[in-house]
Formats: structure tokens, sequence, C-alpha cells
């Protein structure tokens, strides 16, 4: 393992070339008009460069083939992970300069995901290879994180901020369970989102594109994922620590789907969403996402360190008032509209 003066100097060099290659990424944005414009399935009122995230994306990927590289890393598993991030990525900035289908985007999540589970499978850090039924659960988890991530990119800094929020607390899972390699690259994560944060929040001047929000949710599932597999965190904690993203769209989608509407087109329904067209501004809106991280998120991963065998009424605590919140403020919306008082 390095020394702390290398750590730090590794943890700082992620976020200024992460902050590098955004604000090149914006050059480049400009340049190619590649801008999303306000529209009524949009919640930012001026047009805005995207793909931003391309930084934060590359700057992880590296670090994962240098951790993997030198050793604190399994090598195959590093590897694994920066080609599926890059894959994720890759699909992502194709899709950022022309709309692809989403069936060819799922298919390259779907391989990238196959892929790193199966090389996690594998490795050293799991007992034995992963038993068929759960591996298949590994796929579908981390590709769906790639989806989520997705789905709640829509203003300013919310998805950066949980990302980094997942990556710190994975990295201290790391950390107190004594994988340091793993721990390492779950800070590059966190130090590469915080490079790319001020260019996107409180007020954004580039978005993270289709290319950062998915090629977060890929490390970040895949870091959790790890964590799992490997025993530095269990799967409570690893749905306790993403539920502000998860829970709004399961809601969200679940809600669509009860509704008979087409889940997977583009849409102004998540909780989010409703907040920002009640006029709040996009940073409160994030703040009160980063709330539920402090003030339920935290104590009850708590409790799950301290009293294990709750851990699964922690869970459901989280959803039950994730639904009440969730179901309380669609209501509340809904009554503003009918008041007018929503856009």
């Amino acid at each position: 393992m390095p020394g702390s003066g290398v750590i730090i100097l590794g943890v700082a060099g992620s976020a200024l070339a992460s902050a590098l290659l955004t604000w090149l990424a914006i050059i480049y944005a400009r340049r190619r008009a590649l801008l999303d414009v306000p529209g009524r399935r949009r919640s930012h009122v001026t047009a805005t460069p995207r793909g931003g995230g391309i930084g934060a994306v590359v700057v992880t990927a590296v670090a994962s083939v240098w951790l993997g590289g030198t050793g604190p890393v399994p090598f195959a598993v590093g590897i694994a992970l920066a080609l599926g991030l890059l894959a994720v990525g890759a699909i992502g900035w194709l899709d950022d300069h022309r709309p692809l289908s989403a069936s060819l985007r799922l298919l390259v999540h779907l391989g990238a995901a196959i892929g790193f589970v199966w090389c996690v499978s594998g490795a050293s850090l799991a007992v034995a290879a992963l038993p068929w039924l759960i591996a298949a659960l590994a796929v579908f988890c981390l590709t769906s994180a790639v989806n989520v991530w997705n789905f709640m990119d829509g203003i300013d800094g919310l998805v950066a901020t949980q990302s980094t929020w997942v990556a710190g607390a994975t990295m201290l899972a790391f950390a107190q369970a004594g994988d340091w390699g793993w721990a390492l690259l779950a800070a590059a994560l966190a130090a590469a989102t915080l490079g790319f944060l001020p260019f996107n929040f409180p007020r954004a001047k580039v978005f993270l594109g289709d290319v950062g929000s998915g090629g977060l949710g890929f490390a970040c599932g895949a870091l959790l994922l790890v964590a799992v597999i490997g025993g530095a965190a269990s799967i409570w904690s690893a749905l306790l620590v993403s539920s502000a993203l998860w829970l709004d769209a399961a809601l969200t989608l679940g809600h669509r789907m009860m509704h008979r509407r087409h889940w997977y087109t583009a849409h102004r329904e998540h909780l989010y969403q409703w907040l920002v067209r009640t006029r709040l501004g996009h940073p409160q809106v994030t703040w009160l996402y980063l709330s539920w991280n402090l003030l339920i998120v935290s104590p009850l991963l708590w409790l799950v360190q301290t009293r294990p065998a709750l851990a699964p009424v922690a869970l459901s605590v989280a959803v039950a008032i994730g639904a009440l919140v969730w179901l309380g403020g669609k209501r509340a919306m809904i009554e503003r509209a009918k008041r007018g008082r929503i856009d």
C-alpha cells in the first residue's frame, strides 16, 4: 500500500483531473452544440451543455486500472470495472450526441454488468463462485443502478451529490473492513464527483449527460456490489445508502405502471421534478435529498451496524417513510397544480 502522502496526492489529483476534463468537456459541448434545450419535460430554463460527466468516468476508470495493476484491487475485477465503466460511458457519450434506441443502450448496460459480475464471481474477494441465481440478481441490480442514476439526473447537483455520498459511505465501509484497495477506489470516485460538482451545483454550467449519469450509476453500483459480496457491507446497508435515488425511481415507475403509462418514456413525475415545478430552486431540492441521507439514512445505518438482526426492520422503516413522503409530497403537488400554483 502507498503511504498517506501518496494517497492524498492521488485523491487530490483525481479531483483536479476530473475538474480539468469537465472544463474541456464544456468547451467541446459548446463547439459541437451539445446542449440540453429547455422543454416541457425538462426542469431547467436555459440551454446548458451536456456530457460533462465524462471527466469523472475517465478518472474513475483510470484509478480502477491503476489499482488493479498495482495490486490493491484484484487485477481482473479492476480491469472489468474499468471496461464496464467505459462501455456504459461510451454508449452514453454516443447517446448525448445522437439519441440511440433504449434496447441498444440496455444491451450494453447488461453486457457491462454481466462481465463485471462474472469477474467478481471468480475473484479472491468471493468465498466461492456466486450461485447463478445470486449472480443474476447482481446483474439485475447493477443494470438497474445505471438506469436509476439516469432517471434521477434531472436537476442541478442531485445525482452528483448522491454519487459522492454513496462513494464516501462505501469508502468508509471498505476502510472499516480493512479493504484498503477498494477504499482507495471509492475515494477516487468520490474525488472525481467532487471535481465535477462545482460545474453542476448550485447552478449548472454543464450537465452530467448520459455518459456521466450512467457511468456514475455503474461505478456506484459496482462498488456497493463488491462491498456486499466481499463482506464489507450488508445488502441492507447498500440499499439504505442508495435509497434517496432508488426509492424515488421505484415509486415513480411503479405509479406509472399502475396507471398504464409508458414508464420508459420521458416524463416529469419524479418527486424531485414535482418539487421543482412548485418553483423550489434546484439547490433547495438537492439539499432536501441530502437531508434524507443525514436525517433518515444515517441513524438507520448506525442501527444496522450496532444491531445487525434489526437490519431488515431498518430498511423497512426507510421504505415506509420514503413511501409516505413520496405519496404525501405528490398529493400536495397535485393540490397546488389544481390551484394553479405549479408549472
